[in-house]
C-alpha cells in the first residue's frame, strides 16, 4: 500500500500568474503545498500558496533557492533562466518539464528545428537573425514572423500579407514560416508521466482574436470529425513524445484547407486552450500536470460536458485596480462558471480572468457564452 506523509509534496512554482494560482488550488486537493517564485508581491498564485519567494525568473540565487527548498519544481512560463535550471538538474534537482526542453521550446527556432528533426508536420520555415525587406521578399508573401524569445499572447508575431506590412516587423532576431490558410485552429493537451504514460484530452477549436491574435473563443470539443480528432491528438502525443516532454503540454495545430494538421507551436505548461477542463473533464490539466511531475498516475481526461471558454481582458484604455462590471448578471446564467485571477491592476487586453460555460449541446453553451462576453466587462478606477 502508498503511504504519503503530509504534505504530499512541496512544489517550486516559477510565476505567479493565473496558471501558477489554478495549479496551487490543484496542490492543495492533493495534499501538497507550494512556494512560488515571482516577482511581484502577493501575485496571483502567491496569494493563494501562502509562500511566496519576491524574485525575478532570471535570478540564479532565487532559482536556487526555490529549487533547494522544494521537493519537485515546474514553472507557468517560459521565459525564466533555463541555464541555471540545467546546472540545478545537473545537482540532482526534480525540474519538470527538464530544463533541456525549456530551452529547446522557449527559442521559437529550436522549437522549430526539434519538430522538423522529429518528423513533425510544420510550417516551412527559415531563420531570420536580422530582417530585411530584401530577406522577406526572398522567402515571399504572405508569411509569419515570430521573434525567438520572449512572445506570448499574440505578442512576438506579426502576419503579414504583403510587403506593404514590412513596416510591421519586428527588429530583433527571428524566424519567418509560411503562411497556413487555415480552416480551424485547433489545439490538443497532451500529459506525460515519468514513466512515459501519455494521456490526451479531447481536440479543442480556438477561435482567435484578430486583433492581437490572442484566443477569443474555446470551443471543447472542437467540431471536427472523428478522423481529424483521431489525427490531431495522435500528432500531438508524438509531438511530445519526441521532446522526450514530462507534465502537460499545449499542443496547437492548424487545420489546413487539405484536411493536413500541422503543429503550430509547442508550450511546456499547462495552456489557455485547457481551463475549461476544471469544469468540465474528469481530471484537471493542473491536477494532472502535479500527477505527472510528481510521478503519480495520470488521471482519465474524458469530457463530461459541451464547453465554451472566453478570456475576460481588460478594457481598451482603462489601468488601475480592476472594476468588475456586470458580475451579477452573468452568475445568473445557468452553466457558467467565472474565473478572476486577482491581478492587483488592469490593463489593456491583460487577462484577468475567464468564463467557462457548460451546458447539454455546445451551441447553447457558445450562445450563452457570447451573452456572458457583452455583459461582463473589466474596467479600472483609475483610468485615462
Amino acid at each position: 500500500m502508498d503511504v504519503f506523509p503530509y504534505p504530499v509534496a512541496r512544489i517550486g512554482i516559477i510565476g505567479g500568474g493565473q496558471l501558477g494560482r489554478m495549479m496551487v488550488k490543484a496542490a492543495k486537493r492533493l495534499g501538497c503545498t507550494c512556494v512560488v517564485l515571482d516577482p511581484t508581491p502577493g501575485s496571483p498564485a502567491g496569494q493563494v500558496s501562502g509562500h511566496q519567494i519576491v524574485g525575478d525568473y532570471h535570478d540564479p540565487a532565487k532559482l536556487r533557492e526555490l529549487c533547494e527548498s522544494c521537493d519537485v519544481t515546474t514553472f507557468d512560463i517560459e521565459d525564466i533562466d533555463s541555464d541555471t535550471l540545467e546546472e540545478l538538474a545537473r545537482e540532482g534537482r526534480r525540474i519538470y518539464p527538464s530544463p533541456r526542453v525549456l530551452a529547446v521550446i522557449q527559442d521559437k527556432l529550436t522549437q522549430k528545428q526539434a519538430l522538423t528533426d522529429a518528423g513533425i508536420a510544420t510550417a516551412p520555415f527559415i531563420p531570420m537573425p536580422e530582417p530585411t525587406p530584401e530577406a522577406f521578399a526572398a522567402f515571399g508573401y504572405p508569411l509569419v514572423q515570430k521573434a525567438r524569445r520572449g512572445g506570448y499572447d499574440g505578442r512576438g508575431v506579426v502576419v503579414m500579407r504583403s510587403a506593404a506590412d514590412y513596416p510591421q516587423h519586428l527588429p530583433v532576431p527571428s524566424l519567418v514560416e509560411r503562411f497556413i490558410p487555415a480552416t480551424k485552429e485547433l489545439a490538443v493537451l497532451v500529459a506525460r508521466g515519468r514513466d512515459g504514460d501519455c494521456r490526451c484530452y479531447p481536440v479543442v477549436e480556438m477561435q482567435m482574436r484578430p486583433a492581437g491574435n490572442m484566443l477569443d473563443m474555446l470551443l471543447a470539443p472542437a467540431e471536427v470529425s472523428r478522423v481529424t480528432a483521431a489525427a490531431a491528438a495522435s500528432l500531438a502525443q508524438r509531438t511530445v513524445e519526441s521532446l522526450d516532454g514530462v507534465g502537460v503540454f499545449g499542443i496547437e495545430l492548424f487545420l489546413t484547407e487539405t484536411g493536413d494538421l500541422m503543429v503550430n507551436e509547442v508550450a511546456p505548461r499547462t495552456h489557455n486552450s485547457g481551463h475549461h477542463t476544471i469544469e468540465a473533464n474528469m481530471t484537471d490539466q493542473f491536477e494532472q500536470h502535479l500527477r505527472a511531475v510528481l510521478g503519480l498516475p495520470l488521471g482519465a481526461t474524458d469530457q463530461l460536458s459541451p464547453a465554451v471558454m472566453i478570456n475576460l481582458l481588460g478594457a481598451p484604455g482603462h489601468r488601475g485596480r480592476p472594476v468588475i462590471k456586470g458580475l451579477a448578471a452573468a452568475l445568473a446564467i445557468p452553466g457558467v462558471c467565472v474565473h478572476i485571477y486577482g491581478k492587483a491592476a488592469a490593463a489593456p487586453l491583460r487577462k484577468m480572468g475567464h468564463v467557462t460555460v457548460l451546458d447539454r449541446d455546445l451551441a447553447s453553451a457558445r450562445h450563452k457564452a457570447e451573452r456572458v462576453r457583452a455583459i461582463i466587462e473589466i474596467t479600472a478606477e483609475d483610468h485615462p
